[in-house]
């Protein structure tokens, strides 16, 4: 997270910051819409992952959320009109300055990691071979958080969470209130839903 160089001084602050707020709220609102994002920032929700904009809509998306005292994640692969190279992450941070990225490439991860901003690393576990593959790239890059999908895998989760020493985070296919708790109870630290219905708990 970039708030002028408070992140690069001490970002373990500013990373204790972001999980305590998750803590507090372990609802994380994944947005796909522009329309949603007022539906977002008005509930009670303390996180929020925009998972679709563009270059036109990002700045003020992110300064609205964080208008309202929300952690803010852009998905950086689904972000329309800004490329993937290092410039397009100097951008982000110093021009969008969102709370964080999220994304599936390492590089982004290392590169973002290096220039003070928090990043969530997303992985799709549908395999034990993509499962082996996400736990030894966690080992090697260290992202601050990780996002696993799908979110309705208790047992997995676990797993996953005894296997790493970070934050993770559980998303995709929730459907209601048991399916977040019972990522919850596996160990999960939050869990991203794009379901309006679940926001408001």
């Amino acid at each position: 997270m970039i708030v002028g160089n408070e992140m690069k001084d001490n970002p373990t602050s500013g990373l204790r910051e972001i999980i305590a707020k998750i803590e507090e709220n372990p609802v994380i609102a994944a947005v796909r819409k522009e329309e949603d994002i007022e539906y977002a920032v008005s509930a009670p929700v303390t996180t929020i992952f925009l998972l679709k904009s563009d270059i036109f809509c990002v700045e003020r998306d992110v300064q609205r959320i964080k208008q309202k005292n929300k952690n803010v994640f852009i998905h950086v692969e689904l972000l329309e009109g800004i490329g993937k190279d290092n410039k397009a992450m100097d951008y982000i941070a110093r021009v969008i300055k969102p709370s964080g990225i999220i994304t599936t490439r390492t590089s982004q991860v290392k590169y973002a990691m290096e220039i003070g901003m928090c990043v969530i690393q997303r992985f799709f576990l549908v395999d034990s071979q993509s499962y082996e593959t996400a736990i030894k790239s966690v080992h090697v890059v260290k992202p601050d958080m990780v996002e696993i999908m799908p979110a309705v895998m208790p047992g997995i989760i676990s797993r996953f969470c005894k296997d790493v020493s970070l934050p993770v985070i559980a998303g995709g296919l929730i459907d209601n209130k048991g399916d977040m708790l019972g990522a919850l109870k596996a160990g999960a630290l939050g869990v991203s839903t794009g379901k309006r219905e679940l926001w408001e708990l």
